[in-house]
């Protein structure tokens, strides 16, 4: 069974770091074109309650952006590279639409929005091994969507990786297209993430809804969520 498992490394640069995540296994994730208007509802809503995390004028300054920016300045990183939930409140902020992509992906964003956290998923099944959360030494092989080249990890960046090279980089800033959830996708890990204590503080919430949504919508039951910090820093991923 592989596990998920918190590097010391990235303790000794983010001492409060936390992570939640559980599995599903056994879903249909093919997009069927009925589900669109819920998955478009999901979503516009989920846009509109996020609005609460840019009430400040200039966009650096909202504290969930400003947050993940300090966090981003601690390690090595890809010119540009900035958390998920930056990316996804700066296009709230230029009142662009967000459009359905897959059921589990839809499923995340729309959390991710509503509680202004960090979430992903990856496709268990394409996994090498064990799946860590560290600081790399760098030269993991990555391969991006659409790139013709792999593109390595840098010394010191924090990403996520497997036997076989890394599966995000730069915590959740993007994904390798080896592991990327797609519709044939049947068995998958989803995942929040915080750096600081204040990050987590609407983790476990976020993580309750999201189980909640892909339970009713999948009408499969998934795992627990399991917790993984300093104290816990491993888990089964079933």
């Amino acid at each position: 069974m592989k596990k998920f498992i918190l590097d010391e490394s990235l303790f000794e640069k983010f001492p409060e770091a936390e992570i939640k995540y559980f599995t599903v296994d056994g879903i249909n994730n093919h997009v069927d074109e009925k589900d669109d208007p819920y998955f478009e509802k999901l979503l516009a809503d989920a846009k509109e309650e996020s609005k609460k995390y840019i009430q400040a004028e200039a966009f650096r300054n909202n504290p969930v952006v400003a947050s993940w920016r300090k966090v981003y300045q601690q390690f090595k990183k890809k010119k540009g590279a900035r958390s998920s939930i930056e990316a996804m409140l700066k296009r709230v902020s230029q009142d662009r639409d967000f459009k359905p992509i897959i059921p589990l992906v839809d499923l995340y964003n729309s959390v991710s929005l509503r509680y202004g956290v960090p979430c992903g998923g990856e496709d268990l099944d394409q996994m090498n091994g064990d799946m860590h959360l560290g600081v790399t030494a760098g030269g993991d092989e990555f391969w991006p969507l659409g790139a013709d080249d792999s593109q390595p990890t840098l010394p010191g960046e924090v990403c996520y990786y497997d036997q076989s090279g890394a599966i995000c980089r730069c915590w959740n800033w993007r994904e390798a297209k080896r592991t990327m959830l797609t519709e044939d996708t049947t068995h998958a890990v989803l995942v929040t993430e915080a750096a600081t204590k204040e990050q987590a503080a609407n983790m476990e919430a976020a993580m309750e809804d999201l189980r909640k949504l892909v339970s009713d919508f999948f009408k499969i039951e998934p795992s627990e969520i399991i917790t993984l910090n300093h104290d816990n820093p491993s888990g089964e991923m079933k």
